[in-house]
């Protein structure tokens, strides 16, 4: 058997895989293009064990414990998506680094200590607070 017509074959599955891993914006065709690139790896770990007819099978045996890698991965990879789609009702990478970049950026305080204090003032006690900063307090869980 000749070894370039499986190794071309590996060449081009890791090559779309590498194309969909940097061009998806989908986090479960991300998954699947890293399957691709992984089942490459494997064609040629098979490949090359027949031309090396090497006795132990170790491209083989390598090849089984990847498959097994890659199972687990996707099973993790997935959980995490779903988890992910749940809370932000979007699987798309670029958007979920774009609202993890405005979380941290709403979630620090802005504001000076003194409109602070007035705001828990209002929430303590809404009578003595001034009427603006009172509103302001209810408004905030």
């Amino acid at each position: 058997m000749h070894l370039a017509y499986p190794a071309v074959l590996a060449v081009l599955l890791f090559c779309t895989g590498l194309y969909g891993v940097l061009a998806r914006r989908n986090a479960i065709l991300v998954l699947m293009s890293v399957e691709l690139m992984l089942n490459a790896v494997n064609l040629n770990l098979v490949a090359f064990d027949v031309w090396l007819r090497d006795a132990l099978h170790s491209g083989q045996a390598l090849t089984l414990f990847t498959i097994a890698i890659a199972a687990a991965e996707i099973g993790i990879g997935l959980a995490i998506v779903l988890a992910v789609y749940r809370n932000r009702g979007s699987s798309d990478i670029d958007r979920l680094r774009d609202t993890a970049e405005t979380d941290e950026a709403e979630t620090v305080p802005a504001g000076d200590d003194e409109s602070d204090a007035e705001a828990q003032q209002a929430a303590e006690d809404p009578a003595t607070a001034p009427a603006g900063k009172a509103k302001k307090a209810e408004a905030t869980p």
